[in-house]
């Protein structure tokens, strides 16, 4: 992790419905690695964004009865103000109805169809809207899609232009071996590269406007639309100013995904950027699903969780340590509110918390006068540097706590508050204290930011005075 340049991007959600915790894990993630690498004298662009065109859009604009350009204008807001909800760093924000997006689509295309990867064909296929995808026969279940049981699979027949994910077997099976750590987690890479090696078919990238007028026009020929997927996965090069820019230094770069999008993201747009003739992306990290309560989010069960409600009632870092610190990064994990608020009170109200008030309260108490030198790098700084590198979010925090447990046992160890007669020994222990709160401190930036910010104020001062809870328990 010593690049002086890192781009990392999620995935852009469509902007048919609020944004839930689901999604909130993968920007914090994101959020995480960005800050993470934002270092003095390095440069970090973090891209997220909204996916704004396809059938699924155009269909809950009419059902609202908006244009759609108005009605993805008023999603879009929705998710953009996820920068202030949970402190969010991300410097570049994409939607796919940018003129400077569509324009990029379209040149991606042609650079596709003059290297003979786009034709145009008939089409018949059994294609789901809620996925927007199509679905062969061993996807469904009674002829209905698993994960969109309330959705009737379409039939679609028209002439479609294909795009040849056929010719792209072999190169992408060599690209994987050349890059051994492609996907992770390893697992995940293994899927693909079973699906892959599988054989692959021709799809459509395509859609007649008469039918689906929402989409970007296909270069001359007006009468088509560009399958929304198509257009959608562009939006990691035409973000940082493809094709009118030069981006080799910032591409190829990191992405983020869930386990819906291993497909998309880790065959289907490296095989688009062989055919266009670009870099392929550097790595790609799949996490895994959020249920709650050990059910699948859904609209039609109600449990939908908003990031927005959580973080009006427990705060912004509280919700940014639960996704962090207690969802595993490689697996499905449940989210409770039960669970949430233990966490909220062991954690952060008892272990951070109690420890920072503490500390701050003796050395005020006891007049205790300190240096001001930022600590030096220490093995805290090795353990969280290699489970960044390897997307383990929750280890990472995992290591922070446990110098929290060490020192707060110290703490009981040393009993400073005993030694208000022996104050060499009590400025010592003191000290040494707060040296390691500010070790904590600068290592929690990425995760806590705000957390970390209100420490730092306090215990860089060489005279420490008393602060106010930084997490009040939960009752």
């Amino acid at each position: 992790m010593n690049s002086k340049q890192y781009y990392i991007t999620t995935t852009l959600p469509y902007v048919n419905a609020e944004p839930h915790i689901g999604f909130a894990l993968e920007i914090l993630e994101a959020d995480c690695l960005a800050r993470y690498h934002t270092k003095p004298g390095d440069e970090v662009k973090f891209n997220f964004g909204t996916d704004e065109h396809g059938q699924k859009i155009y269909e809950k604009a009419l059902q609202s009865k908006k244009e759609p350009q108005a009605y993805v204008d008023e999603y879009a807001l929705k998710f953009d103000h996820l920068k202030q909800a949970l402190n969010l760093s991300y410097n570049h924000f994409i939607r796919t109805t940018n003129p400077d997006h569509i324009k990029a689509a379209q040149h991606f295309w042609t650079l596709c169809q003059k290297n003979g990867y786009i034709d145009l064909k008939d089409y018949e296929a059994k294609y789901c809207v809620g996925c927007e995808l199509e679905k062969t026969d061993s996807e469904l279940e009674n002829n209905i899609c698993p994960l969109h049981p309330n959705q009737p699979i379409q039939i679609l027949k028209e002439k479609n232009y294909f795009f040849k994910f056929s010719a792209f077997q072999k190169p992408l099976l060599d690209f994987y071996k050349k890059n051994p750590d492609f996907v992770v987690p390893s697992f995940r890479f293994n899927e693909i590269i079973q699906f892959v090696q599988s054989g692959l078919n021709d799809f459509s990238i395509s859609r007649l406007k008469s039918k689906m007028p929402w989409g970007i026009e296909v270069p001359g020929d007006p009468d088509h639309v560009m399958y929304v997927w198509f257009d959608a996965l562009i939006n990691y090069i035409s973000t940082l100013g493809w094709p009118n820019k030069d981006i080799s230094s910032w591409w190829p770069g990191i992405q983020i995904a869930g386990k819906d999008n291993l497909r998309q993201q880790s065959a289907i747009w490296q095989a688009m950027l062989m055919a266009a003739g670009l870099p392929n992306t550097k790595q790609i990290f799949i996490h895994g699903f959020i249920s709650v309560n050990g059910q699948k989010i859904s609209k039609s069960l109600g449990n939908t969780i908003s990031p927005y409600d959580l973080v009006e009632k427990y705060g912004t870092d509280p919700v940014r340590y639960f996704l962090l610190a207690k969802v595993n990064p490689y697996e499905d994990s449940d989210f409770s509110i039960e669970k949430f608020e233990d966490a909220y009170n062991s954690d952060l109200a008892n272990n951070l918390g109690n420890l920072v008030s503490r500390v701050a309260k003796l050395c005020e108490s006891n007049n205790i006068e300190l240096q001001t030198q930022q600590p030096s790098k220490n093995n805290l700084d090795t353990k969280i540097n290699a489970n960044l590198n390897a997307f383990r979010f929750d280890l990472a925090l995992e290591s922070i706590w446990t110098e929290i447990n060490d020192l707060n046992k110290y703490l009981s160890d040393t009993k400073p508050w005993t030694l208000t007669n022996d104050q060499p020994t009590l400025t010592s222990i003191l000290t040494s204290a707060v040296i390691r709160i500010r070790e904590i401190a600068i290592s929690l930036k990425p995760f806590l930011p705000e957390t970390s910010k209100k420490i730092l104020e306090e215990f860089n001062k060489t005279k420490i005075k008393s602060i106010s809870p930084l997490f009040p328990r939960i009752k």
